[in-house]
C-alpha cells in the first residue's frame, strides 16, 4: 500500500476556556474543536475539507501543519512521525509544508515589499540576500501570473486577487509539497476565485503539489477536489472520492450539504437529495452525546443518542460514521 504524504490519527485539539469573564464560564471548560480525527492525504491529490463554519476545517489544517500544537493523537508526515519533533527538527520538515489563508491582505505585510514578502521564506531558511534570492522570488512572482516590475510594490497597491497570487508565490517558494489552502478563495469575487483555483491546478500539474483544500463553498470544492472529507462540530463524518461524495452520499449530514447547493436546473435536483438541516450546530463546549448530528439529524434513532458511530468502510473508500449505514439491508 502507498504510504499518505500526511496521516493523522485520533487527532484532537482541546482549547481550555473559562475563569470568568465575558460569557461567566466557569474554570477548566475545554472547547472541543477537533476530535479523534483520523485522516489520510495522498501525495499529489488535492483532499476537500468542507463542513459548517465551526467545525475545525481550519484548526485541522493548523494541526498538520504543527501550527498549533494536538491535545492528543498522531501526525505523519512521508512515513515519518512529526508529532513530537522539536522545533528546530520542525524547522526542517516545514520546508515541505505551507499554507495560503483566507484573507490576502491581512496575511500580507503591509511594511514590505512583495521582494521581501516572497523572499522571506528563503531568507529564514538560510539563503543570503542577493541576486540568486532576487532571482527565484521573480520567477516565482512570473509563476503565478505576476510582472517582475511588481517586486518593488506593497500590498497595498495590489488587487484582491494579486494579493493572493503573491501570497501563494510565498507559500510556493521553498517549493514544499503539502499546502493547506484555508479558504484561499473565499474572499475574493467568483470571478476571481475561478482564476485563483485554475492557477492552484495549474501549480499542482506544474510542481507535483499535494492540497488540503479547506471551503465552505461545495461548487468550488467539486471543481478542485479529488476527494472530500466531511466534518461536523469536530468530527470528520464522510470521506470518499468527490464523485461518491456528490452523486451517493451516505450520511444526512452529507446529503444536507449537497441538497444546499443551487441547481442550474430543478430536473438536476436528485430526488434522494432533498433532505434540510433543522436548527443551529450544537456547542462545542458541550458537544451532544452520541452522534453529534443527532440534535439535527432527521434520521436519529435511540443508538444515535447513546453511543457514538465509528468512521467505518461499507464500499472501498468510502468511509463514513453514521448508524443508519451499520443496519442490515432488508
Amino acid at each position: 500500500m502507498t504510504t499518505p504524504l500526511v496521516e493523522a490519527t485520533g487527532l484532537a485539539k482541546h482549547f481550555e476556556i473559562g475563569g470568568g469573564g465575558l460569557f461567566g464560564l466557569r474554570k477548566g471548560v475545554s472547547l472541543r474543536a477537533v476530535d479523534e480525527v483520523s485522516l489520510r492525504i495522498m501525495a499529489g491529490e488535492t483532499l476537500g475539507l468542507v463542513g459548517e463554519s465551526g467545525c475545525g476545517k481550519s484548526t485541522l489544517g493548523r494541526l498538520l501543519l504543527r501550527l498549533i500544537e494536538p491535545t492528543a493523537g498522531r501526525i505523519a508526515f512521508d512515513g515519518k512521525d512529526i508529532t513530537g519533533l522539536g522545533r528546530m527538527e520542525m524547522r526542517a520538515v516545514r520546508r515541505s509544508m505551507q499554507i495560503i489563508f483566507q484573507d490576502p491582505y491581512g496575511a500580507l505585510n503591509p511594511r514590505m515589499s512583495v521582494e521581501d514578502i516572497i523572499g522571506e521564506p528563503l531568507i529564514i531558511h538560510g539563503a543570503r540576500p542577493g541576486a540568486e534570492t532576487r532571482k527565484q522570488v521573480t520567477q516565482m512572482l512570473e509563476k503565478v501570473g505576476l510582472p517582475a516590475r511588481a517586486l518593488d510594490r506593497f500590498p497595498h497597491e495590489f488587487s484582491g486577487g494579486q494579493r493572493q497570487r503573491i501570497g501563494i508565490a510565498r507559500a510556493l517558494i521553498l517549493h514544499p509539497r503539502l499546502i493547506v489552502c484555508d479558504e484561499a478563495v473565499s474572499a475574493l469575487d467568483v470571478s476571481v476565485q475561478a482564476q485563483i483555483v485554475n492557477l492552484l491546478q495549474d501549480l499542482q500539474r506544474e510542481m507535483g503539489l499535494t492540497y488540503l483544500f479547506i471551503a465552505h463553498d461545495l461548487s468550488v470544492v467539486r471543481h478542485i477536489s479529488d476527494r472530500v472529507a466531511v466534518m461536523y462540530l469536530g468530527k470528520v463524518v464522510e470521506v470518499a472520492d468527490k464523485k461518491t461524495i456528490y452523486s451517493a452520499p451516505l450520511h444526512p449530514y452529507t446529503r444536507a450539504l449537497i441538497a444546499a447547493v443551487p441547481a442550474q436546473h430543478p430536473a438536476q435536483r436528485s430526488r434522494g437529495m432533498r433532505e434540510r438541516i433543522a436548527g443551529d450546530i450544537p456547542s462545542a463546549l458541550n458537544p451532544p452525546s452520541g452522534c453529534r448530528f443527532h440534535t439535527r439529524c432527521p434520521h436519529v434513532m435511540a443508538v444515535c443518542r447513546e453511543r457514538a458511530p465509528a468512521l467505518t468502510e461499507p464500499a472501498p473508500g468510502h468511509r463514513v460514521a453514521c448508524h443508519l449505514t451499520e443496519m442490515p439491508k432488508a
